[in-house]
C-alpha cells in the first residue's frame, strides 16, 4: 500500500499527461466492452489512491480484454513508471505509439526512458517527431530541451571513446561521469567508467558500476565476471567466489568463468580449512595450511599478507615467540598499523618476556583500534607483567619458560631443590642465603604447578605476595611467614603443607 503523501511526491516527477487521461483523447471512442472499461475505471480510482499494485492487476485485466486498446497500455505504463519499473513501462508506451502514433505524451516519455538507457538515436527519433507533432507549449519546452540534451551527450560520448582510445582515463571518467547524469542505465556508459576506475585503481568505483550493469542486463556474465576477478585481487575470496558463481548461473558453459570459479574455490577451500584449524587449536595445521594458500596464490600480495597474518596470529597462540615474532614483524613491515599483527607481536613478546616492546605494541594497537577489550587487559597485563619481572620470577627461579608444561617444571624444581637444599651447605652464611633460596624454589614449584595460581602469576599478580593478595585466605601459611625449615615443614617429609623427598641415587 502507498500512501498519498507518497503518490502525490511521485506525481511530482510523472508528466501529468501519464496520470489522467489527456483532455485531447477523452472523447476518443474505443472498441471495448464493459468489462474492459470497467477494470480501467478502478484502475484509474486505485492509482490516484496510490494503490499501485491493485491498480496494475486492473490495467492487466484491460490490456489482456482488450489488446487494441491503446489506453490500456497507457494506464499500465503509467503505474510501472510510479513503481519504478521503467523497463517494463518501455515495451507498454511503444504499443501506445503503434496504435496511436500521435499520441505526443507517450512518446516524449517513450523519448526519455530512451535517453536515460543511453539510446541516444532513438531517443533524439521521438523528440523531433513530438516537435513536428503540435505538442503543447509544455510538451515542446520538453522535448527541445531534451534533444539540445541530447545531441550534447552525442558529442560527450564521441570525446569520451577518444580519451579512452588514448588512455587519458580519468578524462574519459570525468565526461561519463557527465553522460551517466541523464543516461543512468546506460550500460555501455558504466562499463567504459568502470574501465577507466580499473586503470586508474579506483577499484571501488568500478565495483559500484559493473554491480549496476550487471543489474541493467540480465544476461551480463561479463560483468560479473570482471566483478569476480576485481575482488579477487582485491583480495576478498569469498564476494570473488559469489560473483563468479552469478555468471555461472546465467552461462554453466562460460569457459572464462569456470576456469576462474576453479582457481577461487581452491583457493577459498584452503582459506576457510585453515580457519577451521584456528578454531580448533590445531595451530600448526593452520599455519602449514596457510603456507599452501601463499602457494597457490602467489602473484596476489593481498593473500599473501592474510596468510602471514594468519599465520602470526595461529603461531602467538601455539605460543611459539620467536617464530611469531618474526612473522608479525614482516606483516607490521608491510602494514604498520595492523591492530591484529600489533595484538599478536605483543603476546608474542610476553611470552618471550619482552615486557617493554608488548607495552609499546599494545600501546601502538590502540590508537588504531579504539575501546577494544584485548588491548587494554593486554596492556594491562603487560604493565603489571613488567613489574612483577622487576621483583620475582618463579619462571626464572626455576630456569624455565612460561610456556613449561608441568612435567618440565617438577623436573627443573627437583633438581634446584637437590642443589640449594640447606643441608649440602655447612658455612652459616651460606645455609642461611640457601634457605632463602630454596624457599623461593619451592614456592615457584607451588605456584607453577598450581593451575590457578599459575594463571594469576601469568597476569601480573603474585600469589604468595600479600600486597597483591589482601583479604585472601588460601595459601595462607606463606603470607604468615611460612617456613619449611619449621619443625614438620623441613626437607624431610614430616607434616606441614610440603613433604620434599628426594631419591638421589
Amino acid at each position: 500500500m502507498v500512501s498519498m503523501s507518497f503518490m502525490q511526491h511521485i506525481l511530482t516527477y510523472i508528466p501529468y499527461a501519464l496520470v489522467l487521461i489527456d483532455l485531447r483523447y477523452e472523447g476518443v471512442n474505443c472498441d471495448t466492452d464493459g468489462s474492459v472499461e470497467s477494470h480501467l475505471a478502478m484502475g484509474k480510482k486505485l492509482l490516484a489512491a496510490g494503490q499501485l499494485a491493485d491498480a496494475l492487476s486492473h490495467f492487466h485485466a484491460a490490456v489482456d480484454g482488450d489488446p487494441q486498446n491503446y489506453m490500456s497500455f497507457y494506464r499500465r505504463a503509467t503505474v510501472y513508471l510510479a513503481m519504478g519499473k521503467s523497463k517494463s513501462a518501455l515495451p507498454d508506451l511503444s504499443r501506445v505509439i503503434e496504435l496511436k502514433p500521435d499520441f505526443t505524451s507517450a512518446r516524449l516519455q517513450r523519448g526519455n526512458l530512451l535517453l536515460k538507457q543511453g539510446s541516444l538515436d532513438e531517443a533524439e527519433s521521438d523528440f523531433k517527431r513530438v516537435l513536428h507533432s503540435h505538442p503543447t507549449a509544455q510538451e515542446q519546452t520538453e522535448a527541445h530541451g531534451q534533444l539540445v540534451r541530447a545531441d550534447e551527450i552525442q558529442r560527450l560520448l564521441a570525446q569520451a571513446q577518444a580519451a579512452f582510445s588514448a588512455k587519458d582515463y580519468p578524462g574519459a571518467s570525468a565526461m561519463l561521469d557527465s553522460i551517466i547524469e541523464t543516461c543512468v542505465w546506460d550500460v555501455g556508459s558504466r562499463e567504459m567508467r568502470a574501465e577507466c576506475f580499473i586503470q586508474m585503481g579506483e577499484n571501488g568505483k568500478a565495483i559500484s558500476d559493473l554491480k549496476a550493469t550487471s543489474k541493467l542486463r540480465s544476461d551480463n556474465t561479463k560483468a560479473f565476471l570482471q566483478l569476480s576477478v576485481i575482488y579477487y585481487h582485491l583480495g576478498d575470496h569469498e564476494m570473488s567466489l559469489t560473483e563468479v558463481r552469478e555468471c555461472l548461473k546465467l552461462d554453466p558453459d562460460h569457459k572464462q568463468c569456470y576456469a576462474h570459479y576453479k582457481k577461487v574455490k581452491k583457493l577459498n577451500k584452503q582459506i576457510l580449512s585453515a580457519e577451521s584449524l584456528i578454531q580448533d587449536e590445531r595451530y600448526e595445521e593452520a599455519v602449514s595450511k596457510y603456507e599452501a594458500v601463499m602457494e597457490t596464490e602467489p602473484n596476489v600480495p593481498q593473500f599473501s599478507h592474510h596468510a602471514k597474518e594468519r599465520i602470526c596470529h595461529a603461531l602467538a597462540q601455539a605460543q611459539q615467540p620467536g617464530r611469531a615474532i618474526s612473522v608479525c614483524s614482516a606483516v607490521l613491515e608491510a602494514e604498520p598499523e595492523n591492530a591484529a599483527a600489533l595484538k599478536d607481536r605483543a603476546e608474542a613478546y610476553i611470552q618471550d618476556e619482552q615486557y617493554e616492546e608488548a607495552i609499546r605494541d599494545y600501546e601502538e594497537a590502540e590508537k588504531h583500534s579504539e575501546n577494544d577489550r584485548q588491548v587494554k587487559e593486554g596492556l594491562e597485563r603487560a604493565q603489571k607483567l613488567l613489574k612483577q619481572s622487576k621483583k620475582r620470577d618463579y619462571y626464572k627461579i626455576l630456569g624455565v619458560k612460561r610456556t613449561a608444561q608441568k612435567k618440565e617444571i617438577i623436573k627443573a624444581y627437583r633438581k634446584m631443590a637437590q642443589q640449594w637444599h640447606p643441608d649440602n651447605f655447612m658455612d652459616a652464611a651460606d645455609k642461611k642465603k640457601a634457605e632463602k633460596r630454596f624457599i623461593d624454589i619451592v614456592q615457584a614449584k607451588e605456584v607453577l604447578t598450581d593451575p590457578e595460581m599459575r594463571a594469576k602469576f601469568d597476569q601480573g599478580e603474585d600469589p604468595m605476595d600479600p600486597e597483591t593478595q589482601q583479604g585472601a585466605h588460601q595459601n595462607q601459611h606463606f603470607h604468615q611467614g611460612f617456613n619449611p625449615f619449621s619443625s614438620g615443614g623441613g626437607g624431610g617429609g614430616g607434616g606441614g603443607p610440603f613433604s620434599f623427598k628426594f631419591g638421589f641415587n
